[in-house]
């Protein structure tokens, strides 16, 4: 008994200094917990060039194991980065080589305030970082704004794309106006965005009805990141907004297989668009998710990993070309 008591107090001194530890040294703190995350994920965090960007991304490869069959290639959405998609990567084991990358204005990869950020630029720097990692071919998953680039890529470049995963993805016009742009058109509100560190949790709040738990540390780290990308996130989502009306127009009749995903409490991106979308793509099929909102992977990561293998695995043995080994810094 008495040995089971220092078991408990042992437990919960370490518990209370971890909480201590992780309010003093946030940064640090943050830095170990996604650590932690990347290792259960199997990922390892690498960088690499391409013209006139550094793009950091993270890879569940190893250097002796990259010349596998199409790897799934991730891309995060406006306001986002390639840590997204870390607590889904877990559940994603037995699919395959797994790439998240940083486009280039966010996250850890380059972000020249006067650079363009159009969707067609985006899928143009897409191509050139497969082709800098030597992959000729890759299934493609997006969510939101990556959504609309890995569909615009598949469009531009369908001999490249073994299947698609949209996860609320943006761009379809058609769809009923969501609370998010409702703001935005109304009274020129950024419900999606964090002007202070302050305002984050409200951003949160907007783009998850069920979230995470996190470490404060991160969610810490995460608000002052929001908050110095405010001024350049903010004007990439005007652009944006006024170049992708239609996208459902522009890719209908495209035969890549798709797995449309859609969080059925989405205030950023009404969930009709899962069936207009549905309807223009033939090779499609669509998920709804009652109770989640706008970040399928972060709010129900097992349950959307469950779907997408299920997904994956009805795909012909076609949809799987071998990759050519990578070679990255």
């Amino acid at each position: 008994m008495k040995g089971l008591f220092k078991v408990v107090l042992a437990l919960v001194v370490i518990a209370i200094v971890y909480v201590f530890a992780d309010r003093l040294f946030p940064k640090p703190m943050a830095q170990a917990a996604m650590t932690v995350q990347h290792a259960l994920g199997g990922l390892h965090r690498r960088t690499v060039q391409i013209a006139g960007f550094d793009i950091a991304y993270l890879d569940s490869a190893d250097d002796a194991a990259r010349g596998d069959d199409a790897p799934l290639v991730l891309v995060h959405g406006i306001g986002a980065d390639k840590d997204n998609w870390s607590q889904i990567a877990p559940f994603l084991r037995g699919t395959g080589r797994i790439v998240a990358l940083d486009l280039p204005g966010f996250g850890e990869s380059s972000k020249p305030l006067d650079a363009d950020y159009s969707i067609d630029q985006q899928v143009a720097r897409l191509a050139q970082f497969l082709d800098a990692l030597r992959i000729p071919h890759a299934h493609l998953g997006g969510n939101s704004m990556g959504g609309a680039i890995v569909l615009a890529f598949a469009k531009a470049h369908p001999e490249r794309v073994a299947s698609l995963w949209l996860l609320d993805p943006a761009g379809v016009g058609s769809a009923k106006e969501s609370e998010m742009f409702r703001a935005y058109r109304e009274n020129g509100q950024y419900l999606l965005f964090s002007k202070t560190p302050d305002d984050f949790p409200h951003v949160m709040a907007l783009a998850m009805s069920r979230q995470p738990l996190v470490p404060w540390s991160v969610t810490h780290e995460l608000a002052l990141a929001a908050a110095a990308n405010y001024q350049l996130h903010t004007r990439i989502f005007r652009d944006l907004t006024q170049e992708l009306p239609h996208l459902e127009q522009d890719v209908a009749g495209l035969p890549t297989p798709t797995l449309i995903v859609w969080g059925e409490q989405d205030r950023v991106l009404d969930v009709s668009g899962a069936e207009i979308l549905h309807q223009a793509l033939p090779n499609s099929q669509v998920v709804l998710m009652p109770g989640i909102g706008h970040m399928p992977m972060l709010e129900a990561p097992h349950q959307a990993a469950v779907d997408y293998k299920t997904f994956r695995a009805g795909l012909p043995p076609a949809a799987a070309t071998p990759a050519v080994p990578a070679a990255a810094s």
